[in-house]
């Protein structure tokens, strides 16, 4: 049995860890009510945007002269998996990997495979790979904005026209709620039209001015990456969703580290006592004997 030293020593390790878990738990749900009001106000502007753009790319000729929307064949694909820079969110970023290897093993057999990590875990993690790997953007979480994240989506979309690659797709944590996050794995190059859009386009009449093709042009890039920032945003508030929820689940476990701990001193404190008591019982016992 440990002594008394050794158990209260664990018992103030456990209480200065459980002090750290409830203000990272709190830290984390101030940031999540900031990027949860982002992708809350982010979610209606994206899919009315998108929306728009396949009305009016199905109204007349339909996507066949987009740059963005061509169909090749996938032997040359980019993989975009979004993580966070830091860990302590449980298996936020360990589900981003998972799905990612999973689509190369399954989905993408025999492509060429490029990586372009958004977050430093991610980073960490494929720069030991074989992959190609694009490393000039993982640090976007460092300063989240518009602004820097359209740069790696100019990135995708100017390689996607060169033909660099064929597919792209962004593995991403979907926003649920605080205790759910859904792993997406989904095509941003080339576009994929929703079914329903073909329905809607008909019931909409459009007056495109200057032109449709003017529209086209400058409507299709703005579309993909506010596509490519929601995703972005998704996995932001995800994390700190996850590691709100990780942080309180350590809180409960500390707790209950604690309980035993105390229980365990105060047995080893009375056992302490009782050896005591009887060495002194024995010593006068041998004393009255003489």
């Amino acid at each position: 049995m440990a002594n008394l030293k050794e158990v209260k020593q664990r018992i103030n390790s456990v209480i200065s860890t459980q002090q750290i878990t409830k203000a990272m738990k709190m830290v984390s749900a101030a940031k999540l009510r900031r990027a949860q009001d982002k992708i809350v106000q982010m979610r209606p502007y994206s899919q009315k945007l998108t929306t728009i753009l396949n009305n009016v790319s199905a109204a007349s000729e339909g996507a066949a002269d987009i740059a963005y929307a061509q169909k090749r064949e996938g032997k040359k694909v980019l993989l975009v998996p979004v993580t966070s820079d830091k860990g302590l969110c449980g298996a936020f970023n360990t589900n981003i990997i998972k799905a990612t290897n999973a689509a190369i093993k399954e989905q993408f057999v025999g492509a060429e495979i490029s990586i372009l990590p958004l977050g430093k875990k991610s980073y960490e993690y494929f720069k030991k790979s074989s992959y190609t790997l694009i490393d000039a953007y993982y640090g976007v979480f460092h300063n989240l904005t518009f602004d820097v994240v359209k740069e790696a989506a100019e990135f995708a979309m100017n390689g996607f026209v060169a033909g660099d690659y064929d597919q792209v797709f962004l593995v991403f944590n979907e926003f649920k709620n605080v205790a759910t996050q859904i792993v997406r794995t989904e095509q941003f190059l080339p576009m994929a039209p929703q079914e329903s859009n073909e329905v809607k386009a008909a019931e909409t009449d459009y007056i495109l001015e200057p032109s449709r093709s003017y529209i086209i042009e400058e409507l299709v890039p703005t579309s993909l990456k506010i596509q490519f920032y929601k995703a972005v945003l998704e996995s932001n508030a995800s994390e700190h969703g996850a590691r709100m929820t990780a942080m309180d689940k350590a809180t409960e476990n500390a707790g209950e580290l604690l309980k035993e701990l105390k229980l365990m001193y105060n047995r080893t404190r009375q056992a302490a006592i009782t050896n005591e008591i009887l060495e002194i019982v024995a010593g006068a016992n041998a004393l009255a004997g003489k």
